[in-house]
């Protein structure tokens, strides 16, 4: 066997006999890197047929007795770096000869080296640590195996496209498929030309690409699909895949059979190259806003800045204000550039942008830079080239675009900014209206349609910003945008707004003050001397501080009094009791108007040691059941009777309820000690703890906790000892909060406001109602505002300050002294709206004697709520009643009145109803006479009737004649000066017109028809005329006039019976006597005589005709009575003869040349007409010289039409140019100008 070839360093494709045995080899730049060797994307395993080796750094594959199937691509892949190579095996009787040539080819590359070492060298993968295979220059290295090394090779593709040939003008496909099983994400595909032309924008009528996805097996298949190939798309592809930190790609080429590379083919889109030498403009398309953001910026003053910043939606305004004071006003005349790019652009948000220039030289290379940085081409940014003209197409904008762009052509460049303007931010969740207590927390939330927008608060149209005080403050959260009020004051009420650039929301904020809750009641004391007396209530703000009085003094800490305040929690403190700290005290809240009581009473043992006996004595200033005996108490509240009472020794006390007193509830008894001192004897409560009788000095206190409406009554407190007894009756009325009122009703709305009525509550709690609370809430939302914070008196109220079109409900709350009720039930929803403006064009239509037709128009203005109907009403004259003219409403715009009084003169008015109410009223100008007015009769004959009407035998005939005329005339119908038959013809008639109906017409049917309108004196007539059609009736007298060679002459007369109308035509058919099947001759013969050609020699014929009118065939035809026999030996026919007639004529233009004006560089034409027998010869000239043989002119001749196409006139091409046609019987000239103008003026 031959000795194994070696190629150190990169491995190169090589060339091998079968049966020889191939060495691979690479060196990577540390010895512990790991290597794989590939075989058709397949990873080798060293065995038998395939030897690995690895020796420190190096690393080789042999392959064993090379077969014709290893002749196929291998790679080698070191970490991020892979290398391609082919092994091709060829048979042993060549291998001298490729051996020599691959010798030869080695050569010339190591010549070519030395010469350009630059240009030798290529750039190395990028290495990763460990793992890169080190490059070196070897003969025979192939550069379009570099290696691809734009990120970690994964091998995602589970099959690759193949390299492919195809004939021009034929289609192909490229296919690619991946496994998307253990991708987190779909993969993303982009094919490529050359190393950076990306096809995706080439997608059109030549390239395809499509996508498909297999859920079953997880498997995206993309395709490219070539179609109509041409010579050009021939060349070297890539397909890329990726899908997160994953990447694979894969290379094949095209190639293309037939057909020619020649610059004046069009090349196709694929053709980069060829894209930029192509010379034909294309037009650019360049989407520009209706509103230039950079000129109104020029012309704005500095203060309205911000203003139009926020209303286009500039983010970034201050740079934008340095880049515009950079913009050069004035530019000098550039040699480079024909033209330059303007001062500034605009576009929208993920719209296209394209930038043009116009350069000097056509094969001019030119960079663009954004902020100073050279612009790659990428599929966002696309670089073409057309002519003179440069593009710089830039995709899918973003916010990332807006930025200085710079043309640079040689050492001269034009800059231009860019302006991406964001779409208008609109607000997808609105406001909705609060309403809060005095100090808490406000928060208006919306949300918009953008990420980051920038939005605008206003209170009452004052814009809010953030002040010293950080009163407001402004949140963003994503979409959300929030409002926050810390602390609420009254003077925060309004209506606040949130605007962006393209809309806005209102809300309404309303603080109430906040009512203050007690939780712990302060109660009485009574405690002995030395004690300590401790008062505590506890309220529902903490922040709320007091001041604590007794018997009107207010209280100061000293030694032995103490005030405290912690949390909800106050504390009056005294020590050491003492007779005078008894008395009534009192905590006052800061900031509300109540306060809370309590008494401390001082108890005192004495001993009295003188014996003695007082009758019992009450002590009440007024007793009885009078108004001023009566003790009122608020429900819920504790109930207090202090009874001074007298007597000796100590009396026993009873107390009762009802006027009989005869139910015993409490039964007390004090006794004296020696010192005269009172001492309770025996203390009784009821069993829940709620009612409890003490006893002090000179006292009886009856107490009852958390009072209700059944403790209300006559209390009878009855004191006695051995010295007699002493009664006194009380009378105790509890009173509570309202019943709730029921639910309001809506009495009528308007644009913004509405009227609400309820009725009062059943229970007022035992006192007055004093007013009326109402709240509001739109339907869908759930906060209720407050829209009246003082009672309101009246059960009618108009509320405003609404949004028409919005749905809302209301609610009301009753108020006494004693508090407010629970809320009533909602109301319906109802949505305010205005009335509609009044109708408009109201005008009488028509009258009789006791009846009005009534017309109008609908409003102009219907608001935002559907229009419910009209309402029509009338009056006399002299009348202020007006009188519905129905009952209800009508839909119509016109309306008929009936039952009006003759002669009498009225007034007529229309108003428009909707959901809130009556329009104002449309009348007439003036009053209306019920009366009817004569109108002349007048026929009005239609236009289909003014000519004879033609019908068939049978048909129905109908009628309808319209007329006017008051009163209604009367009407008469005749045919020929004839009455109609009234059970052949049927007539209906009414007020507006007359109906003459025939159900089945017949031919007697015919005729001149006449209708007469009579008014009194005055008549009109008019006239009608009916034509009844039938079949004719068949031919008669059918003759064979005369038979020769295979012809036979007819002749017939026409039918007696025409069937009232024109005989078209007539139907020729002939027969063979043998068969007797009928043929056509002639489908429509206008003449009553013909000619039968082209029988058959030695048939015999018989023929006949039918008569044809307008309704069809006669029902029989008319046979011939003779048969016509064609003789086998038939007659010479010598035709004559006739001098042929001279249809020469002289040329002659019958359309001139126009006189035209075109632009230099677009194909332009010349076109006139001509005509001549013989066809003349046609000749063009320019300036009286022939340009027939001109390679830039192209003449046209098609149906006399003459055409010059003069391909991208220029300058020199202008003149004038005539056209000259000449044949043998003359000649005609015809000529024009044409004038050539610049492309760029």
């Amino acid at each position: 066997l031959p000795s194994p070839q070696r190629n150190s360093g990169k491995p190169k494709t090589q060339v091998a006999e079968e049966g020889a045995k191939v060495f691979f080899e690479t060196e990577t730049e540390k010895p512990d890197a790991k290597v794989r060797w590939q075989c058709n994307t397949k990873d080798l395993v060293s065995g038998d047929k395939y030897v690995i080796k690895a020796d420190g750094n190096k690393h080789s594959l042999t392959i064993q007795a090379v077969t014709k199937e290893d002749g196929t691509a291998y790679a080698v892949i070191a970490g991020g770096s892979k290398v391609k190579f082919d092994l091709k095996v060829k048979e042993k009787e060549v291998m001298e000869e490729v051996k020599l040539e691959l010798k030869e080819k080695g050569k010339e590359e190591v010549k070519e080296k030395k010469e350009t070492p630059a240009a030798a060298d290529t750039t190395p993968a990028a290495p990763q640590p460990g793992a890169n295979i080190q490059a070196h220059d070897t003969p025979g290295f192939d550069e379009s195996q570099a290696p691809d090394t734009k990120t970690d090779l994964t091998g995602l593709f589970t099959e690759k496209p193949q390299s492919g040939e195809v004939a021009v003008g034929e289609n192909i496909n490229f296919v690619a498929k991946v496994n998307a099983a253990s991708l987190l994400k779909k993969p993303t595909i982009k094919w490529f030309k050359g190393k950076w032309m990306d096809l995706a924008s080439k997608s059109g009528k030549n390239l395809q690409l499509k996508e498909l996805y297999d859920r079953n097996s997880k498997v995206y298949t993309f395709e490219m699909q070539i179609i109509a190939a041409k010579p050009s798309f021939a060349g070297a592809y890539r397909c890329e895949v990726s899908s997160r930190d994953k990447f694979d790609s894969c290379n094949f080429d095209l190639t293309v059979h037939g057909g020619s590379m020649d610059g004046s083919e069009e090349a196709g889109e694929l053709d980069f190259s060829a894209l930029l030498k192509k010379s034909a403009s294309k037009s650019q398309v360049k989407s520009e806003p209706d509103e230039d953001v950079w000129e109104i910026l020029q012309n704005a003053p500095a203060s309205e800045y911000e203003k139009i910043a926020f209303q286009y939606g500039i983010t970034d305004l201050r740079g934008m204000l340095k880049r515009l004071k950079k913009m050069k006003k004035e530019e000098k005349k550039s040699e480079a550039f024909l033209k330059k790019l303007d001062p500034a652009y605009q576009v929208e948000k993920g719209h296209k942008m394209k930038l043009c220039i116009d350069v000097a030289n056509e094969d001019v290379d030119v960079k663009w830079l954004k902020n100073g940085q050279e612009i790659q081409s990428t599929g966002r940014y696309i670089f073409e080239s057309v002519g003179n003209k440069r593009y710089l197409t830039i995709n899918h904008c973003s916010l990332s675009d807006d930025a200085t762009y710079t043309c640079v052509v040689g050492d001269e460049k034009c800059t231009t900014e860019l302006f991406v303007k964001e779409p208008a931010v609109t607000i997808t969740s609105n406001l909705e209206d609060q309403m809060v207590m005095k100090g808490e927390r406000v928060e208006l939330e919306c949300e918009v349609s953008e990420e980051g927008a920038t939005v605008k608060w206003e209170k009452d149209g004052v814009e809010l910003t953030r002040d010293e005080s950080f009163k407001y403050r402004f949140k963003k959260d994503g979409r959300k945008h929030v409002l926050i009020i810390n602390e609420a004051t009254k003077e925060d009420c309004g209506h606040y707004t949130v605007k962006t650039n393209g809309g806005e929301s209102m809300a309404e904020l309303m603080v109430s003050e906040k009512e203050l809750e007690v939780y712990q009641n302060i109660a009485d004391l009574t405690v002995k001397a030395k004690d300590e007396a401790v008062f505590k209530c506890e309220v529902s703000d903490e922040t709320v501080k007091g001041i604590w009085y007794k018997n009107g003094v207010e209280v100061k800490a000293d030694a032995r009094t103490h005030i405290t305040h912690i949390g909800r929690i106050h504390k009056l403190t005294i020590d050491d009791v003492k007779p005078e700290d008894q008395g009534d005290y009192t905590f006052v809240p800061e900031g509300y108007a109540f306060n809370l009581s309590a008494k401390l009473n001082f108890l005192e043992v004495k001993i009295d040691y003188v014996p003695r006996q007082d009758p019992p004595k009450i002590h009440l200033d007024c007793m009885g059941h009078t108004a001023d005996s009566t003790i009122v108490v608020v429900a819920g509240n504790k109930l207090r009777l202090d009874v001074p009472i007298t007597g000796d020794p100590a009396p026993t006390v009873v107390w009762t309820k009802g006027e009989k007193a005869c139910a015993c509830l409490f039964s007390i008894s004090v006794t004296t000690s020696l010192n005269n001192t009172w001492v309770p004897k025996n203390v009784m409560t009821e069993g829940d703890g709620r009612l409890h009788v003490e006893s002090t000095k000179g006292h009886c206190i009856f107490t009852i906790e958390g009072a209700d409406k059944q403790d209300e009554g006559l209390y009878s407190v009855i004191v006695r000892n051995p010295a007699g007894e002493d009664k006194a009756d009380i009378n105790v009325k509890v009173v509570d909060a309202p019943d709730p009122p029921s639910a309001p009703r809506i009495l009528s709305v308007q644009e913004d406001s509405c009227v609400v009525q309820w009725d009062p509550p059943k229970s007022d709690g035992g006192n007055p109602i004093i007013g009326y609370v109402l709240e509001r809430k739109k339907k869908k939302s759930y906060r209720w505002m407050r829209l009246n914070f003082d009672p309101y008196t009246d059960t009618t109220y108009e509320a405003k300050r609404m949004i028409e079109g919005v749905e809302y409900e209301m609610r009301v709350y009753a108020v006494n002294a004693i508090g407010m009720s629970c809320h009533s039930a909602a109301s319906q929803p109802f949505i305010p709206v205005a009335p509609t403006s009044e109708p408009v064009g109201l005008c009488v239509d028509d009258i009789s004697d006791t009846t009005i037709s009534l017309k109008w128009r609908t409003p102009e203005l219907l608001g935002s709520s559907e229009l419910d109907g009209y309402g029509v009403e009338y009056c006399k004259e002299g009348s202020d009643e007006w009188v519905p003219a129905f009952v209800g409403l009508t839909e119509r715009t016109s309306v008929i009145i009936r039952d009006l009084p003759t002669g009498e003169k009225m007034q007529f008015r229309v108003r428009a109803y909707n959901m809130a109410g009556p329009s104002a009223p449309t009348s007439l100008a003036q009053t209306v006479t019920i009366r009817e007015i004569m109108q002349k009769p007048k026929i009005w004959i239609p236009r289909n009737l003014r000519q004879t009407l033609i019908k068939k035998v049978e048909e129905t005939i109908n009628l309808v004649i319209p007329f006017q005329g008051k009163p209604r005339p009367v009407i008469t119908w005749s045919k020929d000066g004839e009455p109609l038959n009234p059970k052949q013809v049927s007539v209906r008639n009414s007020d507006t017109d007359t109906i003459l109906f025939i159900r089945k017409s017949e031919r007697k049917d015919s005729g001149k028809y006449e209708v007469k309108l009579q008014i009194e004196n005055v008549e009109d007539t008019a006239s009608i005329s009916i034509q009844i059609v039938d079949l004719p009736g068949s031919p008669e007298k059918l003759k064979i006039m005369d038979v020769w060679g295979f012809n036979v002459a007819l002749e017939w007369k026409p039918p007696k019976d025409n069937g009232n109308c024109e005989i078209t035509g007539y139907m020729v058919q002939k027969a063979d006597k043998k068969t007797m099947e009928w043929y056509t001759v002639y489908e429509l013969c206008r003449r009553t005589n013909c000619v039968v050609a082209d029988l058959i020699m030695g048939n015999e014929y018989i023929f006949r005709i039918y008569a044809v009118n307008m309704v069809g065939l006669s029902l029989e035809p008319c046979f011939s009575a003779d048969s016509a026999y064609i003789q086998k030996t038939g007659f010479e026919y010598k035709p004559p003869t006739y001098k042929e007639h001279d249809f020469s004529e002289a040329p002659k233009f019958t359309h001139p040349l126009v006189s035209r004006s075109v632009i230099a560089g677009y194909n332009a034409t010349l076109s006139c007409s001509v005509r001549g027998i013989p066809k003349p010869k046609v000749t063009w000239y320019k300036n009286k010289m022939d340009i027939s043989n001109e390679a830039k002119y192209r003449m046209f001749s098609k149906q006399g039409v003459l055409t010059l196409e003069i391909r991208k006139p220029c300058s020199f091409d202008g003149g004038v140019y005539m056209c000259k046609a000449v044949n043998a019987s003359g000649e005609d000239v015809v000529e024009c100008k044409l004038e050539i103008r610049r492309k760029y003026p």
